[in-house]
């Protein structure tokens, strides 16, 4: 049996976090695990991360106490590597 999987989030558990990672990136993640944006600084953090509550009475933003952890790298690609596997 395949279960429907909503495009709404669960609005009764919607935490969102906005932090850096130990590199330095600003990130905005949430939704668990749904969600996740790097910015360009603190400020377009907590808006993007504002926007994304928008019509989720429930939902809140939270600053993270600790370092967050990425779920896509951000390293730069070496030499001859590719973002995509062909």
């Amino acid at each position: 049996m395949i279960s429907a999987i909503s495009a709404e989030p669960d609005s009764s558990s919607l935490t969102i976090f906005v932090g850096r990672d130990t590199a330095g990136h600003w990130l905005v993640q949430g939704g668990k695990g749904q969600l996740e944006g790097c910015l360009i600084s603190q400020s377009a953090a907590w808006a993007f991360a504002r926007a994304q509550c928008r019509g989720i009475p429930e939902a809140v933003v939270i600053a993270a106490v600790h370092p967050l952890i990425p779920a896509v790298s951000f390293a730069r690609l070496q030499a001859g590597e590719a973002a995509i596997a062909a």
